[in-house]
């Protein structure tokens, strides 16, 4: 296989004809604001789109949060913001003041309807209902295979996790952990919400099956999406979830079931590990949670989405190869990630405890600063002070010794 890496190639020379210049598989978070991308762009406005996935998308299946400081590249579908969240562990409440930041939400199909509607006045971008069961390299372009038609393309930018690779990994030395959830947005009978506030991580519930934590989410004082998290290695049947949202809204709210109405439902599943995602391979650009933009000790995922859907269409601009993700402090930060999981796997501390004694002890700020991977060094031993040296600084050298074995790419 060709490294392309560090060879950018004018993508207008000696190319064959390809029916379009992209494919996006996938219309989820990271092909739609890679598409929004391209669109904006006007050397990009000429390039042929195809984006293809297996639903409508006409349903609000995901709710999207990630902090923010000002106004970013999706502010016009924020639906709503926070800038002061609380955290709970065991008995403790926590205020955080996160300011100049914001928490903000962006419900899926607020997104999914600017994309289409935006998609309806370019003739050069076709969306396509279809599944996606091949994707492979052709010369110098890629091909999609989806339900039967192939497709081909300059470029093709991937965000499936296809069958051989999804939740399933064997490496050694690699962690495998699921982040799983169940969300319902409710409405109650009763103002009973502080919409200024949200409840950014509750670990009050029982951890007996693994890190569980809480998150509820006010946009007014009747209504609130409310999240069941878990942070282990076997899902829930969906009746479990369902159990424990109410159990919580009964012990901590003080609503029985007939104080609310469940007006929307979400699951998600979000794979937790150290394990290297392909990032490219010549013409097929892994993007999204497939391209290991996927923060492996948080799943959060949005911010990442951002920075490398905009790394990608700078390098379309300047006609190179779109490959993101590289460099030192992608390195330092896996080591980190792959510390924590480590700890978790191994049972040696539980997230709760880790997660208070950060938040005890550092700045908010700094912490939100540590997870988007934009600490400098001096903020991270800050930041690795907080918890305990004797459990974390042998899970970091055992890392740190085997990070060789990891790294694929």
């Amino acid at each position: 296989m060709t490294d392309l890496l560090n060879t950018p190639q004018n993508i207008q020379q000696n190319k064959q004809v390809t029916d379009y210049d992209y494919i996006i598989t996938g219309a989820g978070c990271a092909g739609i604001s890679l598409l929004l991308r391209i669109m904006k762009e006007p050397p990009l406005r000429n390039k042929t789109v195809l984006i293809l996935d297996s639903k409508m998308k006409d349903n609000n299946d995901h709710t999207w949060c990630y902090w923010e400081e000002g106004y970013g590249f999706l502010e016009h579908l924020v639906h709503y913001r926070w800038q002061q969240l609380n955290f709970y562990a065991d008995k403790t409440k926590q205020p955080l003041d996160i300011s100049p930041y914001s928490y903000k939400m962006i419900r899926s199909l607020d997104f999914y309807d600017y994309a289409k509607n935006l998609t309806l006045k370019r003739t050069k971008v076709t969306w396509k209902k279809a599944t996606v069961t091949e994707i492979s390299n052709l010369n110098d372009c890629a091909y999609v295979m989806a339900d039967g038609n192939k497709h081909t393309a300059q470029y093709v930018f991937n965000s499936i996790l296809l069958n051989e690779d999804k939740y399933s990994f064997h490496e050694d030395n690699c962690y495998k952990l699921l982040q799983h959830f169940k969300g319902w947005t409710i409405e109650t009978k009763q103002p009973i919400f502080n919409p200024d506030e949200a409840t950014f991580m509750d670990f009050r519930v029982g951890q007996e099956k693994g890190a569980a934590f809480v998150y509820l989410l006010p946009t007014s004082d009747t209504k609130a999406l409310v999240e069941y998290t878990f942070f282990n290695e076997e899902l829930l049947d969906r009746s479990s979830y369902n159990l424990l949202l109410k159990n919580y809204l009964e012990k901590y709210w003080k609503l029985q079931v007939d104080d609310y109405t469940i007006l929307e439902t979400e699951i998600g599943i979000i794979p937790m590990t150290n394990h290297q995602f392909r990032s490219h391979q010549d013409s097929i650009i892994n993007i999204g949670t497939a391209g290991g933009w996927t923060k492996a000790s948080s799943g959060f995922t949005f911010q990442f989405i951002q920075k490398n859907t905009a790394s990608i269409v700078a390098a379309l601009v300047e006609e190179k190869h779109p490959v993101t993700g590289k460099g030192f402090s992608k390195r330092k930060f896996n080591l980190y990630d792959a510390t924590l999981l480590n700890v978790l796997v191994n049972k040696k501390m539980e997230a709760r405890d880790i997660f208070h004694k950060l938040f005890s002890k550092q700045k908010p700020q700094t912490i939100l600063r540590f997870l988007d991977n934009e600490t400098n060094l001096w903020e991270d031993l800050k930041i690795l002070a907080s918890v305990p040296a004797s459990i974390f600084l042998p899970a970091a050298l055992h890392e740190l010794l085997f990070s060789s074995k990891k790294n694929k790419d």
